[in-house]
C-alpha cells in the first residue's frame, strides 16, 4: 500500500544533521527535477548579489519573491532561509513536518514495526521537492505548490509534468491511499486501472439537529482525522492488496465509511464520517 500525505506549514525551525543531499534523496528519477526547483528558490530568495542571504535591508525584490511565494510580508524571514537551503542542515521528513495531520500520526510514538511499514509506505507531497520519504533528510524550506519560481513556472503544473510516471512506479500492484489536500493532489492523478486502487478521503463530520443528523465537510480538523486515520492503520498491521480490502480495512478499524459516485477511470472517493472533532 502506498499512502500519500500533504506536507504541513508547520515544520521544524532548524535541522541538526549534515546539510542536503539531493542524491541521498529517495525516488532518485526526482533529481534532475529537484535541482531545478531548489536552484530557482535560493535564487528568487537570494536576490541580486545574495543580499537577502546576507539579512540586508527588504528591497522591492524581496517583495516580488514574497509575492512570487504567495508568502506575506511577515514572512519575510523565511527568504533568508530559503536563500541558505543549499547549505543548511537537515532532518527527517517525518520529523520536520509539525502540523495537525502530523501530531496526530505522532510517528514518533508508532509501535516500531509500524515504524517500518511507514518508513517503506508514507510519501509526502512538496512544493520544493514532489515527493519524500520519511527518512529523507531534508532542510527546513517555505515553498508553497503555488509558488511561481523564474525559470521553473507554476511548481503545480511543473510537478504535473514531473511526477506522474514516478508515482506510478511507487505505486507498484498495490492500493493507494490518497489523503493529499487538493493542491497537492492535483500534482498527479492516477488515471485507469490505478485510478481503481486509488482511494481517497474526505471526512464528514456528522451532528444531531432537531431535523435529524447534518453532516458537513470539516477542513482544519479533516487533518487531525487524516492523521488518526494513518496511524491506526499503521499499528493495526493492516496490509491491504486491493482498494476494496483498504476500504474493509478502515471499516474493520470502526470508522464510518461510505463510498461516492465517481465517473470511470477516475479514483475511488469515500467519506469518513465522524462524530467527533
Amino acid at each position: 500500500m502506498l499512502i500519500l500525505l500533504p506536507p504541513s506549514e508547520g515544520k521544524a525551525d532548524a535541522g541538526t544533521g549534515r546539510r542536503l543531499d539531493l542524491a541521498r534523496l529517495s525516488l532518485p528519477e526526482l533529481t534532475g527535477a529537484r535541482a531545478r526547483v531548489l536552484a530557482a528558490l535560493v535564487g528568487l530568495c537570494a536576490g541580486p548579489g545574495g543580499a537577502t542571504a546576507r539579512g540586508g535591508t527588504a528591497t522591492g525584490h524581496e517583495a516580488a519573491a514574497l509575492e512570487a511565494l504567495g508568502l506575506t510580508p511577515g514572512l519575510a524571514g523565511e527568504l533568508r532561509r530559503n536563500a541558505r537551503l543549499e547549505r543548511a542542515a537537515t532532518v527527517e521528513a517525518g520529523r520536520l513536518y509539525t502540523g495537525v495531520l502530523y501530531e496526530a500520526l505522532d510517528l514518533a510514538t508508532l509501535p516500531p514495526s509500524a515504524q517500518r511499514t511507514a518508513r517503506r509506505s508514507v510519501l509526502i507531497s512538496s512544493g520544493l521537492w514532489g515527493a519524500v520519504r520519511l527518512t529523507d533528510r531534508i532542510p527546513p524550506y517555505r515553498c508553497p505548490i503555488g509558488a511561481r519560481l523564474p525559470g521553473v513556472g507554476a511548481l503545480s503544473a511543473y510537478w504535473r509534468r514531473e511526477l506522474s510516471p514516478v508515482l506510478e512506479a511507487a505505486a507498484g500492484g498495490g492500493p493507494v491511499l490518497d489523503l493529499r489536500s487538493g493542491a497537492y493532489a492535483a500534482t498527479w492523478t492516477p488515471r485507469g486501472e490505478l485510478a481503481g486502487r486509488t482511494v481517497t478521503v474526505r471526512v464528514l463530520h456528522e451532528r444531531d439537529t432537531p431535523s435529524g443528523p447534518v453532516r458537513s465537510v470539516v477542513s482544519h480538523f479533516n487533518k487531525a482525522t487524516k492523521g488518526r486515520l494513518v496511524r491506526d492503520l499503521l499499528t493495526a498491521g493492516a496490509r491491504p492488496r486491493t482498494a476494496d480490502g483498504l476500504v474493509a480495512a478502515l471499516r474493520d478499524l470502526k470508522y464510518t465509511v461510505s463510498e461516492q459516485p465517481v465517473s470511470a477511470g477516475r479514483p475511488r472517493a469515500v467519506d469518513v464520517v465522524v462524530t467527533r472533532l
